[in-house]
This record gives structure tokens, C-alpha cells and sequence, in this order.
């Protein structure tokens, strides 16, 4: 239907062309038009297609915008194949297979459009000669992507706003490189802008993204993108998220307000951050993660975290490097863990730290030059065997404990100078190590220096003054000190140091105690808890939840039917995780044991149970906080569309925070020839929460055996992240018959005589096929039995208690018939 009349002026010189003209239909119009003509469209709505294969103009009445509809009922509303101009238009699509506005090429100029469509994407751009140049248009697609440039696509969007999308707000892949100059994208379901693919790109220039249900901003496969004077806030997901060789600059930005971590990184992906605030954030601010990743952060800064996890967390073989930057106002600010993993920290501030301020574990490395700690419990604590690093020209002021080394830790400290600590300015203990060079203790309301535990460490020309309980205080044999000095008067007693070189004792304040005398700071090892979402070696975690023992639900496993196997597997990773405990309170170095598992086997052999029971151990040996199960399948984690998946996936997540996730059939998440198919991204939000959130949920995944395991290679990550598989085997006649006498003793019910040799005859001949339910074939039988049982008593007039209670062989259901043989040929 056409509601206006289209009026064509030629812009040709031929001299036969008409000078102007007037058309009923667009369609009718742009086929008479050529390069340079101008097409005035009068208010109404046009239910047409249009395809622009010349330099056309075409414009709606100026200032009126909204008064042209172009709302064809299906396909693409407008496709420009040429570097046409097109102003003041309302765009409209149903058609959820296509676009409402395709760029396809040319170098068109798109300026004040208002998209407003139900469709596969607002405005797409594709194909390698595509090149618009798009102003002050707004798009809105509930159902569908924003913006997508794809497929070598390009262009640059200037001053557009997409308002709304039901997937990404702006999508770049296939080598799509934009450029987008101060846009803003908000309330999409998706994540705010994503770039993914080798030789995908964007630039973003004074960009925001806010309000979204998912990331803000995801680069990732490979893809590259520099965001600058840009803001992303307000996402219910992480703010900026790279993944698998994703290369990301950020100049000037400004990431704050992000309930999960502002930043996160993995899989070699590199981070240059240069001018960049990062603020409010309920996770880590800087999350990086495995080998090759790495992040380079200049005159950057981080504060004001909302949650309880450090400020920056480096492990699994990470680097970040840190100059003249500032975090302030965390829990804890920098977490170096695992091997390989290592942060370079240059002219920085780090105070207002509730917790640790630098914390090295698992054989990470810290380089700290000309850095300021200030205002936190402890200033840098090197905490196991292979940890260490250097910190030189450091000074760290307003702390319970300057520095700590524990647990074969050896780090090397120079010309460092810690200021008024409440309790030791350097504290080795538990078999530390180290060495201090020209270190200074100033103000100690403790002592300067406190070894204890026959620690072999090593100070050179160091130097405390005004340390309320002494300069030194040493544990009988281990550390070495030379050149060491003090200015404490008071009483004190001599002593030689472990290398034998004379310090006169009322010029070194050093006094030797064994350890049993030796008093343990505060700030001592057992009183700090480890970084947030790191697993506790050997199973510690938070409280045990109310409820029984595990030795009582472990009863309860052993009066299972069968499950033998299954049993002993339960039991071996419920002895780990006790010892482990154990050893962690004796101080001793536990085994890390990886919760999630895999339940293999038939329907009906008890995985579900056992799943519940297993929560239950954890919770009670304090691994778990409640130890819940929370049940799930396909169809509870796999939305409709892109986006809507990992929400369902987050969500039912949080519902077993604290307790046990066990999907069922997990195997359906990837289906064998899945093409497209949602449930890739179940597995992949899957992998990155149990990652992110590594204490607080244990996943079980269940299914048949061949089909769990072509499961468990559907994403690189699945495998690594479950320990170990059980196998539920199927039930024998004699576990069968087992089940039937559990259900009759709990109903009140008893087998007559001849009842158990006709049942265990009956499982024998019973056809083990894909429907057989194992235990829940035994209680089906059960249940046919009392129904049957029921019609025969029913008939007695005065039916006796053995009447009632009986079952008789009579009382089985006939065996199933098996199915219908083909005739031989």
C-alpha cells in the first residue's frame, strides 16, 4: 500500500531524459533514476523492497522524520548496491532471516534513519566493497543484532545509537573492520558490541556501551580492536571480555559499574591499556589468565571495588605489566599465581588495600620497582616453594605487616623501607627464605626484622629504628645477617650471627629465641584467606553446611544397591579432600583436587542420587557452603536465540551457587551434527563460570557413556575442567530383585512365598533394551505389582493383614513382548 507519491529530478544532462517527474511507487520511481537524480518522497508508508543500483538520492520531507515508512511485510527493506545518499527514512522489517537495511556496496552516505524492525539485524553491512558512511541513525531490533558488518564489510558510523537489540548490539566478524565515532549502544540482550575472526577489526573513538545483559565488549578469535575515550558501565556480565589470540587497545576509557570483572582475558590474547579507569567492579578489575596472555598498563587506574576478590589477578602462566598506575580502595589488589605467571610493577601506588596488597603463590614471580604500598593489612606476602621475585626502591607505609615469606618462598628485596607497621616490618616464617638487602623498618610497633622457624634467610646492610620490641628477632640457627645495624636502646641481648661475622649487639639490636618463644604476628599465614575464586588445596572452602556428618550420608551411600564401583570412586575423593584438609591445618602443602565429575551410564542407575549425596559429603566437610543439588537438562540451559542461552546458562548457575549443578543428558548440549545449534554456547558459558567461580559450584555432567564422551571433546576447556569419570553400570536380576524388597519393606509390604524366585526370574528374562530403566524398571515393577495386588484384595470381603500386605508371584506383570523379527528372506 502506498499512502504518498515519489517525485524524481533528474540530475542527468541527456537531453531526452525528462527534468522531473512524479511516480505511485518507490519501485516505479528508482527505475527510471539514474546516477545524480534526487528522489523527494512524500509522508507515507511503503510497503516495497528497494534495491538502489545507482548514486541516487533519496530523501524524506526534511525534519519530518517518521513520516516515510519503508515496511515491506517480509525480505529486506532496502539494499544499497551503489554510493547512494538516503536521509530522513523509517525503516521497518519482519523478516528474521534477513536485514531491514543491507549495505551490500558502494560507499553510501546513510544520515538521520530511524531502523525499528523485528529481524535478523537492523543494518548489515557485508562484502568487501561495502563502505557506508552512516550519521545520526538510530536502530532498534528486539529480536536480532543491532548492526552487523561482516564478510569484509566496512565503513564508519558517526553519532548512531542502537537502543535496543535481542543479541549483540553491534556484531563485526568475517574480516568486518568499522570505524565507530561516538555511538552509543545500550539495552541489548546480547553483548554490547563483538568482534570475533581473523582479520575482524573495530575502532571505537568516544563510544558507550551500557545497559546490557551480558559483556559489554567481547573481542575474541583472533580479532583486533582499539576502543578510545570510550565508557562501558552497567553490563550484568563482565565490561570487556578477550579470548583466543584477541589483541585489544584501550586509550583513554573509562570501564566502571560491572557486577562481574571488568576485564577479563585468556587464551593469548594481549591488552594494552593506556589512560584507562577501571572502577566499581563486583569481580577482579583485571582478570588475565593461561600462557601468552598478556597485558601492558600505563598511567592506568583501578579502584573502588564492590566485592571481595583481588583487584588484579594474574595465574595459569600470565604477565602483566603495570607503570605508573594506581590501584586503590580493594580487598586485595595484585594476585600472582601458578608457574610462569608474572606482574612488572613500575612507579606505581598500591593503598587502601583491606587485605594483601601484593600476594605470590604456586611459583608465580612479582617485580616491583620504585613502587608505594600504602594503608593495607600487608604489603606483599611471598607465600610458597617456586614463589618469589624481586622488589627494589619500594616503600611501604601504614601497614599491620610490611612483608611476609612463607613455605619455601625466596624472594629478593632491596633498598626497600618499611614505615610504621603495627606488628613486623619483614616476617619470615614456615621455611621462607629470602634475601633483604639495604632494608630499612622505621616505627615498628612490633619488630623490624622477625625470623622464626630456623628460616634461611639472608640481610645485608640493613638498618630499624625506633622498633618498640627490637630491630631483630631471630629463630636459634638459619638466617645470615651482615652489616646489619640498629638504633634500639633498649634491653636487649647480644647475639652471633648464623654466619659467624660479629655484630656488637648493643649496635645491631638482634636477639635469637627459639621458636617457641617466638611470638606469630597477626597477619601470620594461618589468618589470611586465600584469593577469591582459587581453589583451596585439598578441599578446604567455607563453612560446613547445617545438617549430617559425612560419615552419616557416607552410610547412606553404602546402603545402595550395588553401585560397588561407584562407591570406592566416592570414597577416594572424599579420603583426598579430608587429608588434604588435614594437612592443610598441620601447614603442610595438600594435593589440589579437581570436584567436577562426569556420571556415565544408563538411565536408572542412581546418578541423580548419588549426585545429591556427593553435595552433601562436600558441604560437610566444609567444601561446599550448603551442598544442594540443583537438577537441569537441555532445555532449562538453551534459549531461543544468541544471548538468551547464557543468561539461562548464568542463571541456573547462581542457583546452585554453594552446591551441585548435575545436567542430565549433557550430551544433548552438542548434538552430533549441531551446525548452529545454542547448546556450543552452553558449554562454552559453562567452561568460563566454572573457571570463574571455581569454588563456589561443583558440576557433575551425566549421560550415556559413548555420548559423554564424544561430549567431553566438544571444547577444549570440558575435559580439563572434570577430574574424573564414574561409571554407573547396569543393575543385575539380584540388585533388581534387591530394589523391589527396599520399596516393599518402605511401603509396608512383604514377599510371599515363591514371590523373590518369580522376580529374579522375571529380571533374568526381562529384555534389556535402550528403554530398560534399571532402578527405575525395579520400582516400576514394584508399583505394577501393588496395582495388582490391589484388584485381587479388592475382591475379598474381609481381607486379612497378610492379605494385605502379601505379593504374590501372581501378582508380576507379564514380561514385555519382544519386538517382531523380520521373515527370512
Amino acid at each position: 500500500m502506498v499512502q504518498g507519491t515519489v517525485q524524481v529530478t533528474h540530475g542527468g544532462s541527456s537531453r531526452w531524459r525528462r527534468r522531473s517527474g512524479e511516480y505511485p511507487t518507490l519501485t516505479a520511481a528508482l527505475a527510471v533514476a539514474g546516477d545524480g537524480d534526487v528522489l523527494s518522497i512524500a509522508p507515507g508508508t511503503y510497503r516495497e523492497n528497494l534495491v538502489l543500483h545507482h548514486a541516487v538520492t533519496l530523501r524524506g520531507p526534511e525534519g519530518g522524520l517518521g513520516s516515510v515508512r519503508i515496511a515491506p511485510l517480509d525480505g529486506v527493506a532496502l539494499t544499497l548496491r551503489a554510493s547512494a545518499v538516503v536521509q530522513d527514512l523509517y525503516l521497518e522489517g519482519q523478516d528474521r532471516a534477513a536485514p531491514a537495511l543491507l549495505v551490500e556496496d558502494g560507499s553510501p552516505e546513510l544520515t538521520d534513519l530511524r531502523v525499528s524492525t523485528r529481524s535478523a539485524a537492523g543494518i548489515e553491512v557485508r562484502g568487501p566493497g561495502a563502505r557506508p558512511l552512516v550519521r545520526r541513525c538510530t536502530v532498534e531490533n528486539p529480536t536480532g543484532v543491532g548492526i552487523a558488518v561482516l564478510d569484509g564489510g566496512g565503513g564508519v558510523f558517526e553519532e548512531c545509537e542502537v537502543v535496543a537489540a535481542g543479541q549483540t548490539g553491534i556484531s563485526v566478524r568475517g574480516g568486518g573492520r568499522p570505524r565507530l565515532e561516538r555511538c552509543r549502544v545500550h539495552h541489548a540482550m546480547g553483548a554490547g558490541i563483538a568482534v570475533t575472526g581473523e582479520g575482524s577489526g573495530l575502532e571505537a573513538l568516544g563510544c558507550e556501551v551500557y545497559e546490557v545483559k551480558g559483556t559489554g565488549v567481547q573481542i575474541a578469535a583472533r580479532a583486533t580492536a582499539r576502543l578510545t575515550d570510550c565508557s562501558v558501565h552497567r553490563t550484568s556480565a563482565d565490561g570487556v571480555t578477550l579470548d583466543t589470540d584477541a589483541v585489544l587497545t584501550l586509550a583513554g576509557c573509562d570501564i566502571h559499574d560491572i557486577p562481574e570483572n571488568a576485564i577479563d582475558l585468556r587464551s593469548r590474547s594481549v591488552l594494552s591499556l593506556s589512560r584507562t579507569t577501571v572502577r566499581r567492579f563486583g569481580r577482579n578489575g583485571l582478570s588475565v589468565w593461561d600462557p601468552g596472555t598478556r597485558v601492558d598498563a600505563e598511567s592506568c587506574e583501578i579502584h573502588d571495588s564492590t566485592g571481595d576478590y583481588p583487584a588484579v589477578w594474574i595465574s595459569d602462566g600470565a604477565i602483566v605489566s603495570l607503570d605508573s598506575c594506581r590501584v586503590h580502595d580493594v580487598p586485595d589488589a595484585l594476585f600472582v599465581l601458578d608457574r610462569g605467571s608474572r606482574v612488572d610493577v613500575v612507579d606505581s601506588d598500591l593503598s587502601q588495600v583491606r587485605n594483601t596488597a601484593v600476594s605470590v603463590s604456586d611459583g608465580a614471580t612479582a617485580q616491583l620497582d620504585d613502587c608505594r604500598i600504602r594503608e593495607a593489612a600487608t604489603g606483599a606476602w611471598f607465600r610458597d616453594h617456586g614463589s618469589g621475585g624481586t622488589l627494589a626502591d619500594c616503600t611501604i607505609d601504614g601497614v599491620q605487616t610490611g612483608v611476609i615469606v612463607t613455605k619455601g618462598a625466596d624472594p629478593a628485596l632491596e633498598r626497600c623501607t618499611v614505615t610504621s607497621p603495627a606488628e613486623a616490618g619483614f616476617y619470615v616464617s614456615a621455611g621462607g627464605r629470602g634475601t633483604f638487602t639495604a632494608c630499612r623498618v622505621t616505627g615498628s610497633s612490633g619488630f623490624g626484622f622477625h625470623v622464626i622457624d630456623g628460616c634461611r634467610t639472608t640481610l645485608t646492610r640493613c638498618h630499624t629504628e625506633r622498633s618498640a620490641r627490637g630491630g631483630y628477632e631471630f629463630a636459634e640457627d638459619g638466617p645470615v645477617a651482615e652489616e646489619c645495624t640498629s638504633d634500639e636502646s633498649g634491653p636487649r641481648r647480644a647475639a652471633q650471627s648464623a654466619s659467624g661475622g660479629g655484630l656488637a649487639g648493643a649496635q645491631a639490636g638482634i636477639r635469637t629465641v627459639t621458636a617457641a618463644q617466638s611470638p606469630v604476628p597477626q597477619t601470620a599465614p594461618a589468618s589470611v584467606p586465600r584469593p577469591a575464586d582459587r581453589p583451596e588445596e585439598g578441599g578446604g572452602g567455607g563453612a560446613a553446611a547445617a545438617g549430617r556428618g559425612s560419615g552419616e550420608v557416607l552410610g547412606q551411600l553404602d546402603a545402595l544397591v550395588g553401585l560397588d564401583s561407584v562407591k570406592r570412586e566416592v570414597r577416594a575423593l572424599t579420603d583426598m579432600i579430608e587429608v588434604g584438609r588435614r594437612r592443610q591445618q598441620a601447614g603442610l602443602k595438600a594435593a589440589s583436587v579437581r570436584r567436577h565429575l562426569v556420571f556415565t551410564g544408563s538411565p536408572g542407575t542412581g546418578k541423580t542420587t548419588v549426585a545429591r549425596l556427593y553435595g552433601e559429603i562436600l558441604a560437610s566437610l566444609g567444601v561446599l557452603e550448603r551442598g544442594h543439588l540443583v537438577e537441569v537438562s537441555r532445555v532449562d540451559l538453551v534459549g531461543e536465540h544468541i544471548g538468551s542461552t547464557a543468561i539461562r546458562t548464568q542463571e541456573a548457575f547462581d542457583r546452585a551457587r554453594g552446591g551441585v549443578l548435575f545436567i542430565d543428558e549433557a550430551y544433548a548440549l552438542a548434538p552430533e551434527d549441531s551446525g548452529r545449534d545454542f547448546g556450543r554456547e552452553a558449554i562454552d558459558t559453562l567452561v568460563k563460570l566454572m573457571e570463574d567461580h571455581r569454588d563456589a559450584v561443583v558440576v557433575i555432567v551425566a549421560g550415556y557413556t559413548a555420548e559423554m564422551d564424544r561430549f567431553l571433546t566438544v571444547n577444549p576447556g570440558v575435559a580439563s575442567r572434570f577430574s574424573r569419570t564414574i561409571t554407573f553400570g547396569d543393575y543385575g536380576p539380584e540388585e533388581l530383585l534387591r530394589i523391589v524388597e527396599q520399596q516393599a519393606e518402605e511401603h509396608e509390604y512383604r514377599l510371599g512365598e515363591g514371590t523373590s524366585e518369580a522376580l529374579l526370574t522375571y529380571f533374568t528374562e526381562l529384555p534389556k533394551g535402550p528403554a530398560f530403566g534399571n532402578g527405575r524398571t525395579a520400582r516400576q515393577t514394584f508399583e505394577s505389582m501393588v496395582e495388582r495386588h490391589a484388584g485381587r484384595v479388592a475382591q475379598l470381603p474381609e481381607p486379612s493383614t497378610d492379605d494385605l500386605t502379601l505379593l504374590f508371584p501372581a501378582d508380576l506383570p507379564a514380561l514385555p513382548a519382544l519386538p517382531a523379527q523380520p521373515a527370512p528372506c
